[in-house]
């Protein structure tokens, strides 16, 4: 936690990894901000790679059941651990995230024709532009965003940042900005409103 100068703790690190990542699915687990980027506590890590998610690293048991795997060529991932195992509350977070990236777009292009979501996913009209999990271990909730970069290889109807116009890297770094200051606003309120009886 860092102080912002009047005395609020920020109540989420964020971290941008400069360097490419595979996200296999296996990133999804406690500390793993920690472990790989030396960042602790509550957190928000963002980095490129390809996913490719299959077998025991799928989190959707309806993806498990049909045997499915996940995979693209290069994408934004962004990883959130925050330390309360809450599985009703991760989803809330989950789709308060989905929010603030698709808000975080527009701040970079403006109105973007068909730009919505679905549940914890994004789209440009029936194009799906993200993957998301929500999920918990015993000690925090984990969630995992992914939005795809580019599209090559992909066979199924997809968009991509490239297509729409939008540099992955500014993308990141104004996402993980907002959800510092959302968490902090969250914070603020929290500390400032008295119990009722």
């Amino acid at each position: 936690m860092r102080d912002t100068g009047g005395g609020l703790r920020m109540p989420i690190n964020s971290y941008l990894f400069d360097g490419t990542l595979k996200y296999t699915g296996g990133e999804l687990r406690s500390h793993f901000a920690l472990e790989e980027f030396g960042v602790e506590g509550d957190s928000i890590v963002a980095f490129r790679g390809p996913c490719e998610i299959e077998g025991t690293n799928l989190v959707d048991m309806e993806e498990v059941v049909k045997g499915e795997s996940i995979y693209s060529p290069d994408m934004l991932h962004f990883i959130t651990e925050i330390f309360i195992p809450d599985i009703n509350r991760v989803v809330l977070i989950q789709r308060l995230i989905t929010g603030i990236i698709i808000e975080q777009m527009r701040v970079i292009k403006g109105n973007i024709k068909g730009l919505h979501r679905k549940g914890d996913d994004i789209y440009i009209g029936e194009s799906k532009l993200s993957i998301s999990i929500a999920t918990v271990s015993p000690v925090s909730m984990l969630i995992h965003h992914g939005l795809n970069i580019c599209k090559e290889g992909v066979n199924f109807p997809v968009t991509c940042l490239e297509e729409i116009g939008i540099d992955n890297v500014e993308l990141a770094m104004l996402t993980l900005k907002a959800v510092e200051d959302e968490y902090a606003s969250i914070e603020r309120v929290i500390r400032k409103v008295k119990w009722v009886k």
